[in-house]
């Protein structure tokens, strides 16, 4: 058998605790599942995500799409219309206003629940 890279005895002797000496006892790290909770959320606050929601800025990405008013007053007027957009609506209104279907589909739904918002609370 060859002992190449990520062979078990190459794997052996790379390992942090050092090479493995034939004879001697393996050491064992403590057994701990390596999804308990405190290390998922240790990774969770290292993680990008965090630190923007920590610092209050938005997770690196795409930046914010900045609708024009032409394209605001069509989507608003679609919505009007019918709070659900269908397939071809969608399609139609991505090459009028010259916007992804993906962009589409966000507003409606940022826009619905703005209407939720607004009609509770005048409830």
């Amino acid at each position: 058998m060859e002992r190449g890279p990520f062979s078990v005895e190459w794997l052996a002797k790379s390992s942090l605790r050092g090479p493995r000496r034939e004879g001697s006892t393996p050491q064992t790290a403590p057994s701990v599942p390596t999804d308990a909770p405190q290390d998922r959320e240790a990774a969770d606050r290292s993680s990008p995500k965090h630190e923007a929601e920590i610092s209050g800025g938005a997770v690196p990405g795409r930046p914010r799409t900045k609708f024009s008013a032409a394209q605001l007053q069509e989507l608003e007027r679609s919505f009007r219309e019918q709070r659900y957009i269908g397939a071809g609506e969608k399609r139609r209104l991505a090459a009028a206003l010259n916007l992804s279907q993906s962009q589409i589909k966000t507003w409606f739904q940022n826009r619905r629940m703005k209407f939720k918002r607004q009609t509770q609370d005048a409830r």
